[in-house]
């Protein structure tokens, strides 16, 4: 059966012994005394009704949520199929002081959902009485106002009464005498019509022969002026239909070209969505390349202090050879070491692309999750009406979900343009390691050079020692005599400067070249090896032959080779004992053994060894 049922929700606040509130919900029937149904539920109890039910609602918001169900039922109670329903369910047949549960249904096609349910419990004798004497009251007060009520609009209604008939007495002698004066009015207005009608019918039938004399000569006009403008307009309609083959044929060539443009526009679009599929690809390059880019300057920076200590060490390459010696085996470890770096680094690049992909996996794998959530979001959508909480919360992740969003194509713009900017430092990075990797390449070819030269100067004392041993002073002139085809003279000792040997063959050489300097004028390889033997021999220890280096001044003239600063003797330098008679022979006469040597700017405060070439 089908009954108007009256639920009173009230919120009690026990403050003894500890503050408390109460929800007393109450079933009540306005033909039914009788029917009375009671239900109290406290925090405690909320907490397990929660529990079992599944509800999502706190104990602050369930009275206000539960009032929203019963106006729904309330709403859709007058259709023939309601959605909402309240079911007051009770074991026994009839309704005889058994507890009741009163159910929220919400009626589909498919299911009857029950979105609350909350049993009753029946009143007893003395709650009905309480309940009787209540309702007892409330008619007895709503009594007494009625009855006040009653009085007053009584006696308002004698007063407007009296005083209507007052007025009316009043208004029906006004009456009267309006009437009175309407006749009197009214018949001296009848004779002055009359006599303003007969005038008027006068002037009326002299005017409508004027007015027809009028209209005749205006139709004369008017046909004249109408078999004008046929005229005009039939020249116009030709003109128009001319105009209007125009305008067709221009019509279909624009239908032509409307359909050559939107072909045009769906290949545009075709190429757009590929540029965007581009887009979202070189989108994902980039934080790989960002990744490598990253490593790539630590590289360089690495190699850039690699390429300062490399610098230092061929500034001090130039000191001794004995330390340029051992720091080229420092720098070939160091080269080593770097070889190893770069692979390990290398592999540590294979590590970080392969979690770069599997990070985009995971993107991926996101973005499916995205899309079931966003299937379940609109499904949820029909359910909005009864679960408002959840969907606010709903909302504020999709909210939080659309700030990362924006956040992250934002973070992508700006490390597209970082990406931008780094690799144009790579390439200054580029430029300066080619640049440092020439620098180091003439600083090896400089230190072969100078092995080189080691070497000839070893093999050259090693030369004059065998043959300190070998010969003896006069042998050896006698020897130098007889072998030289050109006839050099002796070469002089140093007493001076202690040493007992005699001097180099550069001397002997020097003075060979004076004599034949005058047929061979063209030459100009002889002179260079004479001028660089020259400075060579007074870089000994001994003291040179100040007579012999005039002639050779005097003779040359400006001496070509080396400068004289190159060949200063230094306390770190190799001393030049002197060299064999090997030098004599007719291979350093060559041009190409023995070139003019460029001093570089770096050689100042150096050993002439340092840059004499090989």
């Amino acid at each position: 059966r089908r009954l108007n049922v009256r639920v009173n929700i009230e919120l009690l606040s026990i403050s003894n012994p500890v503050h408390k509130k109460d929800l007393a919900v109450r079933l009540t029937d306005d033909t039914d005394p009788f029917f009375l149904y009671n239900l109290v539920i406290s925090e405690e109890d909320f907490q397990s009704l929660k529990s079992q039910q599944g509800l999502l609602v706190d104990f602050s918001a369930f009275p206000q949520k539960f009032i929203d169900l019963l106006q729904q039922c309330i709403q859709e109670q007058n259709k023939d199929i309601p959605r909402f329903l309240l079911q007051l369910v009770s074991s026994a047949p009839a309704l005889d002081h058994t507890p009741v549960s009163l159910n929220v249904v919400e009626t589909n096609p498919f299911k009857h959902l029950t979105h609350l349910s909350l049993k009753f419990l029946p009143g007893t004798d003395a709650e009905i009485k309480k309940f009787l004497a209540n309702c007892l009251k409330c008619f007895k007060e709503d009594k007494m106002m009625l009855e006040e009520k009653l009085k007053k609009t009584e006696e308002d209604l004698s007063r407007q009464l009296s005083y209507t008939q007052q007025s009316l007495a009043e208004k029906s002698r006004e009456l009267d005498k309006l009437k009175n004066e309407w006749t009197s009015y009214t018949t001296a207005l009848s004779n002055k019509h009359s006599q303003e009608l007969t005038s008027e019918k006068e002037r009326a039938l002299q005017a409508q022969t004027q007015y027809q004399q009028q209209h005749e000569q205006q139709k004369k006009e008017l046909e004249n002026l109408h078999q004008k403008s046929i005229q005009q307009l039939q020249n116009r309609l030709s003109e128009l239909e001319v105009i209007n083959k125009d305008l067709t044929e221009r019509r279909y060539k624009g239908d032509s070209t409307v359909r050559e443009l939107k072909a045009k526009l769906s290949g545009l679009e075709d190429e757009c969505q590929r540029a965007k599929q581009e887009v979202l690809s070189l989108r994902r390059e980039n934080t790989t390349l960002d990744a490598e880019c990253h490593e790539k300057e630590k590289l360089i920076n690495q190699l850039q202090t690699r390429v300062a200590v490399l610098e230092q060490e061929i500034k001090d390459k130039d000191q001794l050879v004995t330390r340029t010696k051992e720091v080229l085996d420092a720098t070939q470890e160091q080269k080593v070491i770097l070889e190893e770096n770069t692979e390990e680094k290398q592999k540590h690049i294979e590590k970080l692309e392969t979690t770069i992909k599997s990070l985009s996996a995971e993107l991926l794998k996101a973005n499916e999750i995205i899309k079931k959530l966003q299937g379940d979001l609109k499904t949820l959508m029909s359910k909005l009406k009864l679960k408002n909480t959840v969907t606010i919360q709903q909302e504020k992740l999709l909210a939080e979900k659309e700030e990362k969003l924006q956040k992250e194509q934002k973070e992508s713009q700006e490390m597209g343009q970082s990406l931008r900017m780094k690799e144009q430092e790579v390439c200054k990075l580029q430029e300066q390691l080619e640049s440092t990797i020439q620098k180091l390449e003439e600083s090896k070819q400089l230190l072969k050079t100078n092995e080189n030269v080691i070497t000839w100067l070893n093999r050259q004392l090693s030369e004059v020692q065998m043959a300190k041993k070998l010969d003896t002073p006069a042998a050896h002139a006698a020897g130098r005599a007889a072998g030289s085809p050109f006839g050099m003279p002796d070469r002089p000792s140093f007493h001076s400067s202690g040493i007992s040997h005699p001097i180099s063959p550069l001397y002997a050489f020097q003075n060979f070249l004076e004599p034949t300097q005058s047929k061979n004028g063209n030459s100009q390889c002889p002179v260079q090896l004479n001028s660089q033997l020259s400075k060579l021999s007074r870089c000994s220890d001994a003291h040179t032959v100040p007579a012999a280096g005039h002639a050779a001044n005097k003779e040359n003239g400006d001496q070509l080779g080396l400068e004289s600063k190159y060949f200063k003797k230094k306390d770190d330098s190799i001393p030049l004992r002197g060299l064999s008679q090997n030098t004599l022979n007719s291979e350093y006469l060559r041009p190409c053994l023995l070139p003019k040597a460029q001093p570089s700017p770096k050689a100042a405060g150096t050993p002439a060894s340092a840059y004499f070439p090989g």
